[in-house]
């Protein structure tokens, strides 16, 4: 049984896995065989101290599996990027911060001819690239940063995947990066991804930017299969704002180079990879999540007793997105009440007299609501128990066996002054 065990220090996550075949490791998306990263100041942001473009290179040809957003308001990027992995196949990951290129009359052609240039740096297919953006929606894109600063961004090429993860964070306050390796029939594969996400993040079947790497060998369609259903229970479960992204994407890039027996169908090898892929993206979805902007703590709903896993997953969604529990858990207010309306609204068939809520953090965990009514707790350890960085709300609907976890935020008044001038 494999458990995954996580607790925050000076605003980085650091896991650990419990099992005899897996681990965290150092080195984000350089972590498996045969991935090199790097991240430059390009010119596309105004302020030269922060990174701007980063890059992600296999030394050969991969394959990769990809996830968008359901936006029908889409990047440039995203458009390109689907043309360019029809084919199941990729090599490279570019991506640019301080600029959507979504909205613009030139876009599609500003990223194709992005990837172009790389392509020439790399002396690679261009139909190999995988291109991304993230920024600010509307604003006209000038290819020439990425002229000019496409040949630095190649020769830098190696074991940085910290200057990646800087390049692409917007109003990220972390840097988010995890990895884990592996034992296949006895061979160590690795897993390692890189996010960014901080607002405007409501994923449906899709996310924020999240680019993972593996050495595992797997084959195309088993690596789609894969990500596809680990996101359901990941990356769809996280919510900041309540704010679905024009460019979010989720690219996984597996070259094969831990030379294990490649998973073409389902088994042994197909599961071990699906909780070595879990893994990272609960990692991530935990560090977004408690990254969410303005945010001062990580919210986490754990409902169980559901009739049904759908169920389960819309209340702890609805929970995590109500904008009163949100402020309530800035407040360190145990206004248990707004957990129920929550639930109430969110369309879900739940007898409401059975809803027992708690909250819990490091410090302990207090009874607010049993049978679907208040009960006598003190205020004083609910208060302490909420003023924590990490709070769970964990609510068992007494109606079944299906369980479901949440990931958001608390709302804050510095979440309005960022996004009151964003584009400054």
């Amino acid at each position: 049984m494999l458990e995954l065990y996580f607790r925050r220090e000076q605003g980085y996550w650091i896991g650990a896995l419990t099992g005899d075949y897996m681990k965290f490791i150092n080195g984000g998306v350089c972590a498996a065989k045969g991935f090199s990263a790097n991240g430059i100041h390009c010119g596309i942001r105004k302020n030269r101290t922060k990174k701007d473009l980063s890059l992600i290179f296999s030394s050969k040809i991969a394959n990769v599996a990809a996830v968008y957003t359901t936006n029908l308001v889409k990047g440039a990027p995203l458009v390109v990027t689907k043309n360019h992995i029809e084919n199941g196949k990729a090599q490279a990951i570019i991506c640019n911060s301080g600029n959507a290129n979504t909205c613009n009359a030139n876009g599609v052609e500003i990223a194709e001819k992005t990837c172009e240039l790389l392509a020439k740096e790399l002396k690679i297919d261009s139909k190999d690239v995988v291109v991304a953006s993230t920024g600010v929606i509307g604003q006209e894109m000038s290819l020439e940063p990425f002229e000019k600063g496409m040949n630095a961004l190649v020769s830098g090429l190696g074991d940085n995947s910290n200057a990646a993860e800087e390049g692409i964070m917007t109003t990220d306050t972390i840097a988010k990066s995890v990895a884990v390796a592996f034992e296949i029939d006895g061979i160590e594969c690795k897993i390692g991804g890189i996010a960014k996400g901080s607002g405007m993040i409501h994923p449906d079947m899709a996310t924020m930017l999240v680019f993972i790497t593996t050495d595992c060998a797997i084959s195309n369609e088993m690596l789609s299969k894969a990500l596809k259903s680990d996101i359901q229970s990941t990356f769809n479960m996280v919510s900041v704002d309540g704010d679905t992204s024009t460019n979010d994407m989720v690219v996984v890039l597996a070259n094969g180079e831990a030379k294990n027996a490649e998973i073409t169908s389902e088994g042994k090898a197909f599961d071990i990879f699906m909780k070595a892929l879990n893994s990272v993206t609960i990692a991530l979805c935990k560090m977004i999540a408690g990254d969410g902007e303005g945010a001062t703590k990580l919210i986490e709903c754990n409902v169980c007793g559901a009739k049904n896993e759908d169920i389960a997953k819309k209340v702890a969604k609805s929970v995590i997105c109500s904008s009163l529990v949100k402020s309530a858990m800035f407040g360190a207010d145990a206004n248990w009440g707004r957990v129920l309306c929550a639930i109430g609204y969110s369309k879900c068939d739940v007898d409401v007299s059975k809803i027992d809520v708690e909250f819990v953090a490091n410090t302990g965990k207090i009874l607010v609501c049993k049978n679907g009514s208040g009960v006598e707790f003190s205020e004083e350890l609910a208060k302490q128990i909420l003023l924590e960085k990490e709070v769970n709300i964990d609510i068992n609907l007494n109606d079944g066996n299906s369980k479901a976890t949440a990931w958001g935020c608390d709302l804050t008044y510095d979440y309005v002054k960022i996004n009151g001038d964003y584009r400054t």
